[in-house]
């Protein structure tokens, strides 16, 4: 036919659900019914778009509307026609764009659904600007709705798709979603789950990173589940995602614990992210290092000027009285603040390492010995005796306060019924009122009741939270002295949160210890090979 008019189909889904539905069979019968329609017309290409998002793909990212538009420049069709306009993009600040260029090389531009979209005046052109307007508010609010439905279901304890964190796999436990389809839930693997505990011990009580981590499990031939090693990232990974602790995470969205996906107990997670952070460096700050031969780098500081002390090493080759030539490492702390602002800072500029680390493994193991040999039960009594006590009177005064109040409230009830009889002298407004009173004053004391409860069971809740602290601690005191360096080296970053160094080896720390009675210690410490006794000011 001489006018016969050539027509490209363009026809697009944006969801896996709809790919998975096939929503494109009906835009393509639509789409050829209404080319039916048109006697001069006939389909010369069709073109597909799966799984392709209109809003958050721009043209140029989609290669079916970059073939178009060159195919349109040589020539090779007249009509492009979608199922709905929207098809060809739903993003207000381009596809009305996209759409007049068609146009303007000669493309009729119609929808199957809307008809042919036309740029004929000022109209035409607010009308498809607005249509696209309106498509975008729509996509918006979609993605909107989605992510608000996921993180519904995140917060309810739902897997929500993507990859699975290792340490888990995929089961069917009889979930179903709102298509009525069942749906996967995540369960402990229970193999992966031990190699997660392996790292966790590895971090948190041997001081490995993740590069001594990876070297590790190489050595140990621990693989991922496709038999490649663990890199530093995957490590760096699984240390900061708190589903190991049972809490599923989507965004911003997180769920309750969930006991039955826990691997991790929440307390050694919280004491990886201190270590992670303490490793990060910021700006100028000194990380956390647990590599080198001294026990306090990274919780060190100057006592004058409060600035983090780093580590140094000095070297000298010497003869020994063997004829040996021998090289000695001389290792220091040293306050750079007071080396580059002479005069600021007044104190020493370093302290030696040997010297400063015996000083302060003597106090830890002074204090841990105290630990050791105190009864935890007695500690955490005494720490929350008196608050208990205080819970308790608080709670049983406002309970004895109630109960007599809602006496008093039965009985201006029951005269309220003899006065309705006519048996009682009392006036009925005044009943009322009493009565009106009464409530008001009972509903203000269940509050104060309900309140004085709560405290008395957060203050029980904090004695076992006390006792497992005490626990953990007393564990640090029996293997203190089996340790390897490194490991004594990860207790003291626990126990210690600071040391405050002054001149003449003086010295001030800061415990990690919650209970009040390690809270205030002081004590004295001989010097290694020093006579001296230096003071020691410990707080918390």
């Amino acid at each position: 036919m001489e006018n016969e008019k050539r027509v490209y189909c363009l026809y697009r889904v944006s969801t896996v659900g709809q790919v998975e539905k096939d929503d494109i069979p009906m835009q393509k019968q639509y789409c050829r019914e209404f080319v039916s329609n048109h006697p001069d017309w006939h389909i010369e290409k069709e073109l597909y778009e799966k799984g392709v998002s209109g809003f958050k793909k721009s043209a140029k990212e989609r290669d079916a509307i970059q073939e178009i538009q060159r195919e349109a420049v040589q020539g090779k069709f007249e009509v492009l026609l979608v199922y709905m306009f929207d098809r060809l993009g739903r993003r207000d600040d381009e596809t009305p764009f996209v759409v007049e260029w068609f146009v303007k090389n000669g493309i009729e531009v119609w929808s199957a659904v809307e008809g042919e979209q036309r740029f004929d005046n000022h109209v035409d052109k607010l009308l498809n600007y607005i249509r696209y307007w309106q498509a975008s508010g729509e996509s918006i609010k979609t993605s909107v709705r989605t992510k608000t439905r996921l993180e519904q279901l995140t917060e309810s304890g739902c897997y929500t798709g993507g990859s699975i964190p290792y340490g888990y796999q995929l089961d069917k436990r009889g979930r179903m979603n709102k298509r009525n389809r069942e749906v996967f839930d995540l369960v402990i693997d229970e193999d992966a789950a031990k190699i997660i505990q392996l790292i966790f011990d590895k971090y948190v009580f041997e001081g490995f990173g993740a590069q001594r981590l990876c070297r590790y499990l190489t050595e140990m031939n621990i693989r991922k589940p496709d038999g490649s090693n663990f890199p530093n990232t995957s490590i760096n990974r699984i240390i900061k995602n708190p589903i190991y602790t049972g809490v599923i995470r989507n965004g911003e969205a997180r769920s309750d614990v969930i006991p039955e996906l826990q691997i991790i107990d929440p307390e050694i997670f919280e004491r990886a992210q201190k270590i992670m952070a303490d490793r990060t460096t910021h700006h100028a700050e000194t990380p956390l290092n647990l590599k080198g031969q001294s026990l306090l780098v990274g919780n060190i500081y100057c006592g004058h000027c409060r600035n983090r002390l780093t580590l140094t090493t000095s070297g000298r080759k010497r003869i020994n009285k063997h004829g040996e030539l021998v090289r000695e490492v001389r290792a220091r702390y040293q306050c750079h603040y007071n080396v580059r602002h002479p005069g600021e800072c007044d104190g020493q500029s370093g302290y030696g390492v040997k010297k400063l680390d015996g000083i302060v493994e003597q106090i830890v193991r002074y204090q841990l010995s105290r630990i050791s040999a105190a009864s935890g039960a007695e500690i955490v009594a005494k720490q929350n005796e008196k608050a208990i006590e205080l819970a308790k009177a608080r709670y049983n005064v406002a309970s004895t306060q109630l109960a007599d109040k809602q006496k008093e409230l039965a009985d201006y009830q029951a005269e309220t019924i003899k006065v309705i009889r006519g048996e009682s002298r009392l006036d009925i407004d005044l009943l009322n009122d009493l009565v009106s009173k009464a409530k008001q004053e009972i509903q203000s004391l269940t509050a104060t009741v309900d309140a004085a409860k709560l405290e008395l069971e957060q203050h029980l809740a904090s004695s076992d939270v006390e006792m497992q602290e005490y626990e953990r601690i007393k564990s640090w005191a029996d293997l203190y002295d089996t340790c390897t360096f490194y490991e004594k080296k990860m207790i003291i970053s626990q126990f210690i949160k600071s040391v405050y160094v002054y001149r003449d080896y003086t010295l001030e720390i800061e415990f990690n210890v919650s209970f009040e009675d390690f809270k205030t210690m002081a004590t004295e410490c001989q010097e290694q090979g020093c006579n001296k006794q230096p003071i020691v000011y410990v707080t918390a």
